[in-house]
């Protein structure tokens, strides 16, 4: 079974209730950086018994591998409905570290898009260093350097599918969400990329930043097709104040 087989079983275990799927999680060494969970197999545990039983529901829509690193996204009905991404991190074949990040689902959107509804299998695996290398530059030049003058650059503006619930597609529907945003003023900032995971054409950044002036985590999936943005999903999760933390590993730490 490969890592993201064997991950994908585990987050299904959240649902069907199977035990032996949490046995690649590595108990001696599991840090966890969803802030809301304590540390150590012992944290999953508890929040898994929180949950009233026959509850959960996870449907995982898309998964895919960057060397120790397995990334998927998920539907879930977890403490109700929810859209995840989950990074694991896998050392000598088992799970030492998890981050996600969860918004509650909404949508769809004026284009008609859900959250996870589109491509799901990974394609053009010989151009993953090439992909990951573009939307890193993407990130850091538009969303981080804010430089929105360059867009046409990055992204194919007649084909451009989103999924966000409050964005139409093309390049017309995301400067129309950026300019009802800033005349409502609610402002949106990507300050630092914490991680770039990829595998042939889809690249997942996690960055953080602020949205309407709370402190953020942002994880954007971007499909490339012959060197362009196609297509995006994300998740936005206010990130809690220090003391509400119930584990000191912080939310990025990659």
């Amino acid at each position: 079974m490969t890592q993201t087989q064997q991950v994908v079983r585990l987050l299904k275990s959240i649902e069907t209730g199977e035990a032996d799927a949490v046995s690649i999680i590595n108990p001696l060494k599991y840090i966890q950086h969803n802030l809301g969970v304590a540390d150590g197999l012992a944290g999953f545990g508890a929040l898994l018994q929180q949950l009233p039983p026959g509850s959960a529901r996870v449907n995982t829509v898309r998964a895919f591998e960057d060397g120790d690193f397995v990334v998927t996204h998920t539907d879930y009905d977890f403490f109700g409905p929810k859209i995840g991404f989950d990074i694991f991190r896998f050392e000598q074949g088992r799970i030492v570290e998890h981050w996600d990040n969860l918004q509650e689902t909404a949508g769809p959107n004026a284009s008609g898009h859900t959250m996870v509804d589109g491509p799901v299998a990974a394609e053009d695996h010989a151009a993953t260093p090439a992909n990951k290398a573009l939307v890193r530059t993407f990130v850091e030049t538009v969303l981080v350097g804010r430089a929105f003058d360059t867009l046409g650059r990055f992204i194919e503006s007649e084909h451009y599918t989103q999924h966000n619930p409050h964005i139409a597609d093309g390049l017309g529907g995301l400067a129309a969400a950026l300019a009802a945003m800033a005349a409502s003023g609610v402002t949106m900032r990507y300050d630092r990329v914490h991680a770039v995971l990829g595998e042939g054409n889809f690249v997942l950044t996690v960055s953080d930043g602020s949205f309407g002036g709370v402190p953020t985590s942002f994880y954007d999936l971007f499909r490339v097709e012959n060197g362009r943005i196609v297509e995006h999903w994300d998740t936005l999760e206010s990130i809690p104040v220090r003391d509400a933390w119930k584990n000191a590993n912080g939310k990025f730490g990659f």
